[in-house]
C-alpha cells in the first residue's frame, strides 16, 4: 500500500515499532479469548488461580501495548504530515513559475489541504487497523489449533471474500479518483467565487451562469462520484459479513456432520466468531479512508514537484553585485498555450537592451504580452528560444536564481 510505503520512508523505525506493538496488542487480545475458551473447557480448582493470573497478565499487556501503539502512531502521523506539508511547500517555492501556473493554484491548494488531511486521517486510523489485524490473525491461528478442518473452510470462504471485495474495492477506488479530480476543479470555482466576487456582484446574469453552469455541475458530480465510491465500499462490508455468517453456519451445522466435535469445542468456535466480527468490521470500515489516502498520495506524486525536474538550483545563490552595465534580450521568444486556446501564444522575437538609470515603459493592449515580457526580464519565465545576457554573460538554469536576486 502506498500509505505504508510513504510512512516507512518518512519514519521507518517508528513505523516498524508501531506495527510490532500493534500485533502484540492484538495477539494478547486474542490470547484472552483463547484463555476464556480454555477455562470453560478445562476448569478445575487447581487451575483457577493460574488461569486468573494469566488473564490478568494478558489484560495488562493488551492495555499497555494498545496505549503505546496509539502514542507511537500519533507521533508518527503528526511528524509525517508535518514533513509532507513542509516538503510540498519547499517544492512549490523551488519550482519554476511557469510550471506552477500550468498546474494551477486550485490544484496546489487542494493538495496542500484536501490531500494532506486525507493522509493525516488515514494515519490516525492505522493503530486500530494493526490491532484489529493482529486480533483476526491470532484468532485464526487459534481456530487452526482447535480444528484444521474448520480452518480449511474459513480459508476457502476468506479467499472468496477477498476476490469479491477486490472487485468492489477497485471500482470504488476508481470513483474516488474521479472525485479527487472533481475536488480540484471545485477548488478552482471556489477561487473564482472569492476572488471575483466584485465582478459577479456587478452582473446578475453572469452570476447566475457561473452558479448553474460551473459551480453546481461540478459540486453535483463530486457528490455523485463520492456516493458511488463509498456505496461500493459499503457493499464490501456487507459481502464480508455475509460470508462470515456463512462460515458460522458451516461450522455449527455442516462441520459436525463430517467430524465429531464436542459441545464445548463448538462453544469455543461461537465465542471466537462472535468476538472476531468486531475487528473484521473495523478493518473493512477503514478501507475508504485508506483508499482516499492512497488516491491523495498518487495525486501528490502526479504533481511532479521535483527540484531537479524543472531546473531549479538547489544551492544558495552567491552575493549580488550592483555594478552591472547592460542587460540584453537577444532574439528572445516565449511560447505557451492555455487549455482554452487552440493556438499557442507566441511572444517575440524580442531584442532589447537596458542600462542602469533608464526608465522603460512597456506599452500594449490586453493580451499583447506585457506581463509575459516582464516575467522574462525578471527571470520568472525562461525564454523558449534566444537568451538573456547580463554584462554579456548568458543567464541559464545554473545562475537564474542568482539573476533573479
Amino acid at each position: 500500500m502506498t500509505l505504508i510505503k510513504f510512512l516507512l520512508q518518512s519514519s521507518g523505525k517508528m513505523m516498524l515499532a508501531a506495527i510490532l506493538t500493534g500485533f502484540v496488542s492484538g495477539a494478547s487480545s486474542a490470547g484472552l479469548i483463547a484463555l476464556m475458551s480454555y477455562s470453560l473447557n478445562h476448569r478445575s480448582d487447581a487451575s483457577v488461580s493460574l488461569l486468573a493470573w494469566g488473564f490478568g497478565g494478558l489484560a495488562l499487556i493488551t492495555l499497555v501495548s494498545s496505549w503505546l501503539v496509539r502514542v507511537l502512531l500519533i507521533r508518527l502521523s503528526q511528524e509525517a504530515v508535518f514533513q509532507l506539508q513542509m516538503g510540498l511547500s519547499r517544492q512549490i517555492l523551488a519550482s519554476e513559475l511557469g510550471y506552477l501556473e500550468k498546474l494551477g493554484s486550485a490544484n496546489l491548494l487542494a493538495s496542500l489541504t484536501e490531500d494532506v488531511q486525507a493522509i493525516a486521517g488515514a494515519v490516525s486510523v492505522l493503530p486500530f487497523i494493526f490491532i484489529n489485524l493482529a486480533i483476526v490473525s491470532s484468532c485464526i491461528l487459534y481456530i487452526v489449533w482447535l480444528s484444521w478442518q474448520a480452518f480449511f473452510i474459513i480459508l476457502i470462504l476468506s479467499t472468496l471474500a477477498v476476490m469479491t471485495s477486490g472487485v468492489f474495492l477497485r471500482k470504488g477506488r476508481a470513483f474516488l479518483n474521479l472525485a479527487r479530480e472533481d475536488q480540484g476543479e471545485l477548488f478552482g470555482h471556489f477561487r473564482t467565487l472569492t476572488e471575483g466576487i466584485k465582478e459577479l456582484k456587478l452582473y446578475y446574469q453572469k452570476r447566475q451562469d457561473f452558479l448553474k453552469d460551473d459551480l453546481q455541475p461540478t459540486a453535483a458530480q463530486l457528490r455523485h462520484h463520492n456516493i458511488q465510491g463509498l456505496s461500493l465500499f459499503s457493499l464490501t462490508d456487507t459481502s464480508g459479513k455475509l460470508i462470515f455468517f456463512i462460515a458460522i453456519a458451516l461450522v455449527l451445522f455442516i462441520l459436525p456432520q463430517w467430524i465429531t466435535l464436542s459441545p464445548l469445542t463448538l462453544s469455543s468456535y461461537v465465542l471466537i466468531f462472535t468476538y472476531i466480527v468486531g475487528p473484521l468490521d473495523n478493518l473493512v470500515s477503514k478501507l475508504p479512508i485508506l483508499s482516499k489516502a492512497d488516491v491523495s498520495l498518487q495525486k501528490l506524486k502526479a504533481l511532479g514537484l521535483s527540484l531537479a525536474a524543472h531546473g531549479e538550483a538547489s544551492t544558495i545563490p552567491p552575493p549580488v553585485a550592483n555594478d552591472w552595465q547592460v542587460l540584453e534580450l537577444r532574439q528572445v521568444t516565449h511560447i505557451y498555450q492555455k487549455d482554452s486556446d487552440d493556438i499557442p501564444f507566441t511572444l517575440g522575437p524580442i531584442n532589447l537592451s537596458f542600462h542602469p538609470g533608464e526608465l522603460v515603459f512597456l506599452i500594449g493592449g490586453n493580451g499583447s504580452g506585457k506581463s509575459t515580457l516582464a516575467k522574462i526580464i525578471t527571470g520568472l519565465y525562461s525564454p523558449t528560444s534566444g537568451g538573456i545576457y547580463l554584462n554579456s554573460k548568458p543567464i541559464d538554469n545554473g545562475n537564474r536564481e542568482w539573476y533573479r536576486q
